[in-house]
Parts: structure tokens; C-alpha cells; sequence
């Protein structure tokens, strides 16, 4: 795939060496591996190899007269294992706040998995009934969880297995006295190698002091990759081979830009990489010049670019970053890791905190966009199991169903749209009914709340619908009717047009927004509401992707929403685009058939730019 001209990858050393380099300072070649590249920025240093350690977990059967001691040794390690995450926030603390609070936000949930939990019930559970030791009854207990998790076939629980993993390995650790990995000691600027590395690992990390890392096991989607990212440190996972060969001292290059592991590096390579570190921090500094400076084409057009958020910490990145305002605030964070459902009080804290915090910039808020199989615990545990949850009872379907979720919520936005401007976005709509359906309910709950003399937003937020089903595609003219304004998700709209689950590696590869019946929909989208007059944004990843600018804004969209680190990219590129040209790029890609051939159009017109 190209890169348009102004992309932030700066050109790469090419992956061919020749056999036998001799590396500096070393006897061994230079080896080259790859793996996914979840963290960009380029790191150089010496390796830092961790022991891998596998624990082997014994398991063996108790007498029934030492089943109440083995239990209460359980609780004992429950609570030193709490001590621990404690300790963990407070070294935390020290971290920079974004990354502090990515942090703590994650201890936190692994706080509440050893409080009266699914996890520590179902141990103790096994220790009583099947008299075998904790450390046997956390293992099994975990195996079921993972097991449990892996029949949902959802990619959100997917990455929860992961932090059910983390706790229970947290436990059996303290349960056979061994000691918890530590980074404190490890010399100034090194590159952390290592088979896995939890969150936890993850946050004892001090960008001042580590380099970066690279690990054999890990995704894009864990909170490994997600605390990397926070904290600003290149990274590179599930790295094949990574562990052979690679001593500590080595001297290493990560590059989470294209997803490499240089172990040994030559001069040249070496010389490459320096180089192209410089050109990063050069590139960061020019972008950051481009904060206070407008959206504007070259040809006189406004554009608006917004930030999408997952969480109130986000709102300093987004107003640090020059966001116009938040084109999509996900509201889950709310509802995630509790066995209850926060009440309309403490939802309202919570956005109101954001809607202030934005300074009078509009925050678009969605509704819950989760299902019921993750909220099943706080909401009675009576939902069917789903054998499919991306297409069952989720999202605007579950809110519908259980209309005092929907309301507690609606009731929360009104409120804070009392603070600055604020509207509200229904997820995964299919049918005009839907969109009518809610609009009741939002001025029953606003008459009730007037009535108690409660302040909230004056006149009504505006109601949106997020475009992300085949099915709300095509009635787009219709749902235009009935609603305020368009947001087009991009990533789900991909998705279930093209039948692929992107979080499958089988089948990820074809997963392309290029498509052609993907861009038939976003075209058809886009003129439904440009008819109706009505506002429409992108707010899947390629509105955060520089390359895919010029057909978005040529297809008609003024409004863009993405990460909050992606924006100043995005701004750089329209502000070199000319509006009338990429119109007429996007009508002639419009005309073809390959997806192949839309590529090339798009990114030969991007490379004229």
C-alpha cells in the first residue's frame, strides 16, 4: 500500500541485507524479524532479555479437613495481590498523566476482578467442592473463563481473556511466593525482550528509562498494545523467533513503525534508523506548529475535524491537539467492569465533566454500543446466549429492549447539555422505527425531568444516527427524515458489507474500505444527507488516515472524527489538498469496479498533492 507525500513515515531502510554484515561492536550478523507494529516511533538500544520463567502450577488434591485453610489462604493472596496493584498506581502516579491515567484505569479494573468477582467465586468454589489446592483452582478457573469468553466471538471479550489471564497469573505468583517482574534496575535507554509482557509488566515501564520493547506473543488489541501507545514507547509483538539469539546487551533496533526487530544491527542499518529518528522528532515538532491553524483547503474550504474519545482522560489530548470538538464519545466506559449499572447521578458527573472540559465545543455523545452478553451481570444475567453478538442483541437493539437503560442514559446527556453544546448519536440503527422510537422516549424523559425542576440542554441536543449497517446505507434517504445528522462508521460498515471479521487473521486481509460497494454506501450516505441538508461525518479509522482525506471530502463530507494523535496529520493533508481536483478524483474512482484500480487512483492523486 502507498503513502501520500505527506505521510508521517519517513522512507525505510530496505529489508535485504547483505549475509554477514558485520554488526557494531558484535561477531554476530545482523538478523532481521518481523511482527506487528502496535506502537510507532523507532527505538535503538541495548537488549534488556527477560526471563520467561513459566511457572509450573502445581495441582493436587486436599483432605477435607484442610479445605477451610486452603481457602483462607486464597483470601490471603486475594489480599496481598490487591496490596500489590495499590503499589502499582502509586509508581503509576509518577508516569506522565495521560499515560498515569491509561494505567490506573486498568489497575483499577484488575482491582475489582479480586473483589468478589466471577474469578475468586468460582476458586473458591473449587477449592470447597472439588478439594483441590488454590493454586490448581485458579488455573482451572481461568481455563474456564478463557473458555467461556473464547464461545462469545467478540472481539472486546477476546481482549478481556487477556486481563482474567494477567489477575489469575497475579494470584498463583503470590500464592507460590514469587516475585513480580520489575524494570527499575534495568540500565538507562534499554529495549525490553521478552516472550510476553502483561499490562501490568507494561506499566512499570518509565518512558524516561525504557527505550521500547518487543515481545513473541501479543496483538493490536490488548492492553499491552493499547499502554505502549499510551505511553509513547515503540513496540513491537508477536514477534516469531525473538527469543533465540538475542542476549542481553545486544544492541537492537525496534521499529513499531513497519513492525521490525533488528537484532545485531549493521552500520548501515544503524545509520538508517538514526536517521530516520530525527526525521520523526522533526516531523512531530511541524505538526505540532499546525495546532492553531484552521482546516482549510487550498482552494478556501472549512473543514471540520473532531476527535473520537473513549474516555473523559481523552479530552486533554483532544483539546491539546486543536479538535474542533468530539465526533464521538463512547459511553462504555461507563458500564465496563462492574457487576451494576451506573445510575443517571453518576453518569452525569461524568459527561458533564467532559462537556465542560470541552470549553463550549460540540460533544457528540453515542449511546451504549455494547451487548447484552457484556452486560449480563448488572443487568440480571437474563439475556439468551448470542451465537453470533456482532449481529444479536446489542447496541440500539439492547437499549430498545431495556428502555430504563436507554432512559437513565438520555436522561444523563440532557442534563449535561445544560454545561455546553452536546448531541447524541444512536448506534447500529437499521430502521426509521428505531430512530422514532427513541425520539419518544428522549422527550418523555426531558418532560419528566423539567418537571422536577432539573436543568438540561435548552433547546433538545440534536439526534443523530451512526451509518455503519448495509441496511441503514441504503434507506439513508429515509433515516435523513427522521433524524438530525449522519455519522458513517466506517470499520462496522466495512465489516458487514464485506462479511468479514477483521480481528480473524484468516480472513483480515480482505478486509478493505477501498471496496467498491464499501464507497457505494458512504457516497450514497453522504448525498442522503446533503439532500436532506442535514450534517454527516466519518468517524471510522479512515477518517483518521491521511491517505483516505481527498475521497472523503470529495465525495462531500465536511466533517471528520478520529484519535486524537491522528488530527494534525489529517489537517496537514487537507490543507494541501485542493477541493475541486479531489472532487474530480473521487467521481473517476467512483466509475471503476477493482478495488485495486480505486488504490492506484487514490494514491497517485495523493502522491501529486
Amino acid at each position: 500500500m502507498k503513502t501520500d507525500r505527506n505521510s508521517s513515515k519517513p522512507p525505510e531502510p530496505p529489508d535485504n541485507r547483505i549475509p554477514g554484515t558485520s554488526p557494531v561492536g558484535h561477531a554476530s550478523p545482523e538478523r532481521m524479524l518481523r511482527g506487528l507494529g502496535v506502537s510507532s516511533g523507532i527505538a535503538v538500544g541495548p537488549a534488556y532479555v527477560v526471563d520467561s520463567g513459566t511457572l509450573q502450577v502445581p495441582e493436587y488434591q486436599i483432605a477435607e479437613d484442610q479445605v477451610e485453610a486452603e481457602r483462607a489462604r486464597f483470601v490471603e493472596a486475594t489480599g496481598k495481590a490487591c496490596r500489590q496493584i495499590r503499589k502499582l498506581k502509586e509508581k503509576a502516579s509518577l508516569l506522565p498523566e495521560s499515560a498515569a491515567e491509561d494505567v490506573g484505569f486498568l489497575l483499577d479494573a484488575h482491582l475489582a476482578m479480586l473483589s468478589n468477582s466471577r474469578l475468586t467465586r468460582g476458586v473458591e468454589r473449587r477449592i470447597l467442592q472439588d478439594r483441590i489446592n488454590a493454586e490448581g483452582a485458579v488455573q482451572a478457573e481461568i481455563a474456564a473463563l478463557a473458555h467461556s469468553f473464547a464461545e462469545m466471538n467478540d472481539t472486546y471479550i477476546s481482549a478481556r481473556i487477556a486481563d482474567v489471564r494477567e489477575v489469575g497469573a497475579r494470584l498463583i505468583r503470590v500464592l507460590m511466593q514469587r516475585k513480580f517482574q520489575a524494570f527499575s534496575q534495568v540500565p538507562e535507554g534499554s529495549i525490553i525482550i521478552a516472550e510476553e509482557l502483561t499490562p501490568a509488566d507494561t506499566a512499570l515501564m518509565d518512558p524516561r528509562r525504557i527505550g521500547g520493547f518487543a515481545t513473541v506473543l501479543g496483538g493490536a488489541e490488548g492492553h499491552t498494545a493499547i499502554m505502549a501507545r499510551s505511553l509513547g514507547l515503540p513496540a513491537v509483538l508477536g514477534v516469531a523467533g525473538l527469543m533465540h539469539g538475542v542476549r542481553t546487551g545486544d544492541r537492537v533496533v525496534v521499529d513499531g513503525i513497519s513492525g521490525r526487530v533488528f537484532v545485531n544491527p549493521g552500520s548501515a542499518t544503524l545509520n538508517g534508523f538514526q536517521s530516520r529518528q530525527q526525521d520523526l522528532a522533526r516531523e512531530r515538532e511541524a505538526l505540532k506548529r499546525l495546532r492553531d491553524l484552521p482546516a482549510v483547503t487550498r482552494d478556501g474550504t472549512s473543514i471540520v475535524l473532531n476527535a473520537n474519545i473513549e474516555m473523559p482522560r481523552d479530552v486533554e489530548g483532544a483539546m491539546d491537539c486543536g479538535a474542533a470538538g468530539v465526533g464521538l464519545l463512547r459511553t462504555e466506559f461507563l458500564y465496563m467492569n462492574r457487576d451494576d449499572l451506573p445510575d443517571e447521578e453518576e453518569q452525569y458527573e461524568s459527561l458533564k465533566g467532559i462537556v465542560e472540559g470541552m470549553q463550549g465545543r460540540t460533544v457528540t455523545a453515542r449511546t451504549l454500543d455494547v451487548g447484552g452478553e457484556k452486560l449480563a451481570t448488572s443487568l440480571g444475567g437474563h439475556f439468551a446466549d448470542c451465537a453470533n453478538p456482532a449481529l444479536g442483541l446489542r447496541a440500539i437493539r439492547l437499549s430498545l429492549r431495556e428502555p430504563k437503560l436507554l432512559e437513565t442514559q438520555l436522561a444523563a446527556m440532557l442534563r449535561a447539555g445544560a454545561h455546553g453544546p452536546i448531541r447524541i448519536l444512536l448506534p447500529m440503527i437499521c430502521t426509521v422505527s428505531e430512530v422514532r422510537k427513541v425520539r419518544e422516549i428522549l422527550i418523555r424523559v426531558a418532560n419528566r425531568l423539567k418537571r422536577r425542576g432539573v436543568r438540561i440542554a435548552d433547546p433538545l441536543p440534536p439526534l443523530g444516527v451512526m451509518i455503519e449497517i448495509p441496511g441503514a446505507a441504503l434507506s439513508a434517504d429515509a433515516l435523513a427524515t427522521t433524524c438530525d445528522f449522519f455519522a458513517i462508521g466506517t470499520n462496522d460498515l466495512t465489516q458487514y458489507t464485506l462479511a468479514i471479521d477483521r480481528g480473524d487473521e484468516q480472513v483480515a486481509h480482505l478486509y478493505d474500505p477501498l471496496h467498491p460497494a464499501v464507497l457505494r454506501l458512504i457516497q450514497f450516505s453522504t448525498e442522503a444527507a446533503l439532500r436532506a441538508r442535514i450534517p454527516v461525518s466519518v468517524c471510522g479509522e479512515i477518517a483518521g488516515d491521511p491517505r483516505y482525506a481527498a475521497l472523503l471530502l470529495g465525495f462531500g463530507i465536511r466533517e471528520l472524527s478520529m484519535s486524537p494523535g491522528s488530527l494534525l496529520a489529517v489537517k496537514r493533508r487537507i490543507r494541501a489538498l485542493d477541493l475541486v481536483e479531489a472532487t474530480r478524483r473521487a467521481r473517476v474512482i467512483m466509475e471503476q469496479s477493482d478495488a485495486g484500480r480505486i488504490a492506484i487512483l487514490l494514491d497517485d492523486f495523493n502522491a501529486l498533492a
